[in-house]
């Protein structure tokens, strides 16, 4: 730039300096209390950082405003502030002391029992027979997968609507009950894998919610590619929190295997995880079977359940009623895949187990199956057993 121009520009400033009156130092929005890392903040509350201003979407702890204020984060940007004018929607409210939602249970914690229905395998039954006849009110319905990437849909079809399982959806419905989808299982291509970070993850979880205005979701993680596969745990975990926090009505379940005496290794990182990663999971709910042939089921199931009680009073600081009020069981009714036996006076018994501890969650595999077949095996139609159909659905109503 030339000496002239620069002269040019300091006179026109200078000029229009003179014009306008020196006040607008004064007249930017006041920052609020500086945000602190270990405050508690919930919607509304504001905090500044780095001369900007945020505005608390929903209770949050330890995420740093400047870097959380995207358009699905917890804190709304709301612009730059300085100067010493009072913000015209007066003082910010304190941010409050009471601990995280995620070290005390959910008022109403206990859902109703939701038997696994498979549509398309199995020789599906139709809700309304199995309600009409058990009394049964939800059902957990198998399974969602990944399709075309990151893309949630319903195992053998190719999308969430217009097919067996959305019919089936709108029968649980109609016949007066509730549903809620299981994503993952053991088997098949799942989105934990297939959705690069958590929030891509999230927005396919969601397309879920949305697609069928759901109060609960139940991710299955299972096997070594979502498991055993540390870095998919912590994105499913992450994923579930940002369900929660964009829902917070929708109850997030994670379903996982175990031992005879409580959670594995991968079963103890993913309750301990979801504590570091302030997860907010509503119900972790164990599946107690394949335990190699495992002789008395009652026992087991209740082994591992105490094992997952003690570990979550360990890890959040519950009392054992609050972390019963956190847990669920998810049987298999008559021979497992491995040949254990859960008879009819076994799973009643698991039942009121389950019930007189205050459980949030009971399901078995599967619906399908409730139906008679002494001696056939581990079969898809039936339970290898000598029952009533539908006679453990029955049982589980009574949850």
């Amino acid at each position: 730039m030339t000496a002239g121009r620069k002269l040019l520009v300091v006179a026109v400033v200078g000029a229009a300096a003179a014009i306008v009156p020196l006040t607008t130092s004064n007249a930017a929005v006041a920052c609020a209390p500086a945000w602190s890392t270990s405050a508690v903040y919930v919607g509304g509350n504001t905090a500044s950082q780095n001369g900007r201003n945020y505005t608390a979407k929903w209770w949050t702890q330890n995420q740093s405003p400047a870097t959380n204020s995207g358009q699905w984060d917890v804190w709304a940007d709301n612009g730059a502030c300085g100067g010493t004018t009072t913000p015209t929607t007066g003082p910010t409210t304190s941010p409050p002391t009471t601990n995280p939602p995620a070290t005390s249970p959910p008022t109403g914690a206990k859902m109703a029992a939701a038997p696994y229905i498979y549509p398309g395998w199995g020789n599906p039954p139709a809700p309304a027979t199995v309600v009409n006849a058990t009394g049964i009110r939800a059902f957990t319905i198998a399974f969602v997968l990944a399709g075309n990437g990151c893309n949630p849909v319903w195992d053998g079809e190719s999308g969430l609507t217009g097919g067996v399982h959305a019919g089936t959806i709108a029968a649980i419905r109609a016949a007066g009950a509730d549903v809620v989808p299981s994503i993952g299982g053991w088997s098949g291509n799942k989105l934990g894998p297939n959705c690069s970070t958590a929030e891509a993850l999230a927005g396919a979880y969601q397309k879920v919610i949305d697609a069928f205005q759901l109060k609960a979701i139940d991710v299955d993680i299972e096997n070594t590619d979502e498991f055993e596969n540390t870095a998919v745990q912590d994105r499913v975990l992450t994923a579930l929190k940002i369900v929660k926090q964009r829902n917070p009505s929708v109850r997030t379940i994670l379903t996982f295997g175990t031992s005879p005496s409580g959670p594995t290794f991968y079963g103890t990182r993913l309750v301990q995880q979801a504590r570091a990663l302030n997860a907010n999971i509503d119900i972790f709910t164990q599946m107690p079977f394949d335990f190699s042939g495992h002789a008395d089921m009652y026992a087991a199931t209740v082994g591992a359940s105490e094992g997952l009680k003690n570990l979550l009073t360990t890890t959040f600081g519950y009392t054992d009623a609050q972390a019963y009020a956190r847990m669920g069981i998810s049987g298999m009714n008559g021979l497992s895949d491995q040949q254990e036996l859960t008879s009819l006076e076994t799973w009643t018994r698991i039942r009121d187990y389950a019930r007189s501890n205050g459980f949030a969650r009971f399901a078995f595999w599967s619906v399908n199956r409730d139906r008679g077949c002494a001696g056939g095996g581990v079969v898809a139609h039936c339970s290898g057993i000598a029952q009533a159909d539908w006679a453990f659905t029955k049982v589980s109503a009574g949850f």
